[in-house]
């Protein structure tokens, strides 16, 4: 139908904050990511990505 709403975009999934600075443990301070996972983000498929953010961030909260 012409008045159907467009479908809206599905945002990427990801965890970041905007706060963006690694600690001394090389995670950062915002997202709890490593440096690695931040630089690999991108290329990851999303089952890799809920995985980082399901399994492996929980843990790293201070």
């Amino acid at each position: 139908m012409p008045n159907d709403p467009a479908p809206q975009p599905v945002p990427p999934l990801t965890p970041c904050t905007g706060v963006c600075r690694l600690d001394g443990h090389g995670y950062c301070i915002g997202c709890r990511r490593s440096g690695e996972e931040i630089g690999r983000w991108r290329a990851m498929s999303d089952p890799e990505r809920r995985h980082v953010m399901d399994v492996l961030l929980p843990g790293r909260r201070p």
